[in-house]
């Protein structure tokens, strides 16, 4: 199912919501200091809509993506409020598909990058992999939430490509 959150265009990017409550509200048009527009629905709908956007990120050494991978499925998107002022963590959990996976610190990366991106400042994001998925998972998972080591990651030209090719959306 195509998400509402796939339907909105602003500057070419898709922007998502700011939660104001247990129940989201529609407020399409009003538009932040930083001029994108907020569009804000259920807390199911958001969940739906984050998973939109990782299940098309591409495989770094695979042609397939992430979802047709199980790297990424359904359930790997949680939302919780953690803070007073209603800010909402996103947390996503991701499945390598073996134990010694090279490249999941890039996959991480990868989905840090493309949230980052189509999400509106106001939400804080977690990136894990799935308990017991990898051998490494704690220094992998201390990596790709940590903001100096992905803003050092980008400025390296060769990852950056890599990233971009891997987060592009097809047309």
């Amino acid at each position: 199912m195509l998400s509402f959150l796939r339907k909105i265009s602003i500057v070419g990017k898709i922007r998502d919501g700011l939660p104001t409550g247990d129940e989201m509200e529609a407020t399409e048009g009003y538009r932040d200091g930083k001029n994108r527009a907020l569009v804000s629905r259920s807390d199911t709908e958001l969940k739906e809509s984050i998973y939109d956007l990782l299940r098309t990120i591409k495989d770094p050494e695979k042609p397939q993506t992430l979802e047709q991978l199980d790297v990424v499925y359904e359930d790997c998107v949680e939302i919780t409020r953690q803070t007073p002022k209603g800010v909402s963590v996103i947390r996503i959990e991701f499945n390598p598909t073996v134990p010694h996976c090279t490249l999941a610190t890039l996959i991480g990366l990868c989905i840090r990058i493309k949230l980052e991106r189509h999400l509106v400042d106001l939400f804080k994001l977690d990136i894990y992999i799935k308990k017991g998925a990898h051998s490494t998972e704690h220094e992998i998972n201390k990596q790709i939430n940590d903001k100096e080591r992905i803003a050092a990651a980008m400025e390296n030209p060769n990852l950056k490509e890599l990233v971009e090719k891997c987060i592009q959306e097809e047309e």
